[in-house]
């Protein structure tokens, strides 16, 4: 087996330290980080892929990590503006989630996102790096999402082609049971809270097969709403965030216009001191 070969699929032997010594994250907000501020960063976002690269540095020399993905960028943003940069930067470890803005548009054609992230995926491939993607949430558990959970669906299977096509990892969301549930996500009801980061850097770590020591965080009771209240709190989630959402597609604007990628170089990871997890609940640790 060569040397790109053996870079590929899983990391399985888990005696041994990881192989990965450039990991490229490119995506949107959910990559970004948004919702997990960086308490290190104030008004810039940690999340998942912070997480797992604060992992991954921590077992081995030499580790650098770069994370060029934008909040707000449709799948034809991110493959025009990231992969050919990502590419020029010589991972050998790379994660890819895109199309989610995509599939929560009305009219959008799951089945036209995913040529667009085929030729991502073949592109980023091509230099033997391990490429991970993403299946999407299962929205059943919202009732803002749920009517889209089929096109999810076929997002889903989409992607899972595509992997099996290219060799690539999955790492599976849809299966990730825990997050299905509001607790894990900002006021916005769109993205993960540091808790929701927290559990996906735990999946992607399990899914490459990486030893790590993150445990498991629950979030704080829900206390009990009347339908009265709820409907409350639906309204002004319509107020704040559903109509901003709807005008900046009138407008043909985006959350991440002016917004440059958090890391466009690869740097070597700082690790976060020992202490509370901005994600952990009263009395918990990461």
């Amino acid at each position: 087996m060569s040397a790109v070969e053996d870079r590929r699929g899983t990391h399985v032997d888990n005696d041994q330290p990881h192989p990965w010594r450039r990991y490229v994250a490119l995506g949107d907000s959910f990559t970004e980080g948004v919702g997990d501020p960086d308490p290190a960063h104030p008004g810039a976002f940690r999340g998942w892929a912070d997480r797992v690269a604060e992992v991954l540095s921590g077992q081995v020399e030499d580790f650098a990590y770069a994370n060029l993905a934008v909040r707000g960028k449709l799948i034809g943003q991110i493959v025009a503006d990231q992969v050919e940069p990502a590419l020029a930067l010589k991972p050998d470890l790379i994660t890819f989630s895109a199309g989610g803005n995509d599939v929560i548009r009305p009219g959008s054609d799951p089945d036209a996102v995913a040529g667009l992230f085929r030729d991502a995926v073949a592109r980023l491939s091509g230099g033997g790096a391990t490429v991970v993607v993403f299946t999407g949430l299962d929205t059943s558990f919202t009732p803002v999402f749920r009517g889209i959970r089929g096109k999810v669906a076929i997002y889903n299977e989409n992607i899972r082609a595509i992997a099996d096509e290219y060799d690539a990892v999955v790492a599976d969301q849809w299966s990730l049971k825990q997050v299905q549930d509001p607790r894990f996500f900002t006021d916005d009801r769109l993205h993960f809270n540091p808790l929701g980061h927290h559990e996906v850097a735990r999946m992607v770590l399990r899914t490459l097969n990486v030893p790590n020591e993150l445990e498991p965080l629950q979030p704080d009771p829900q206390p009990p709403r009347t339908w009265r209240t709820a409907r409350a709190e639906d309204l002004v989630w319509a107020r704040e965030y559903l109509v901003p959402w709807v005008l900046r597609r009138l407008r043909h604007q985006s959350s991440g216009d002016h917004i440059a990628a958090k890391r466009p170089q690869p740097l070597p990871v700082t690790i976060m001191a020992p202490g509370p997890d901005p994600a952990a609940g009263p009395g918990e640790q990461a």
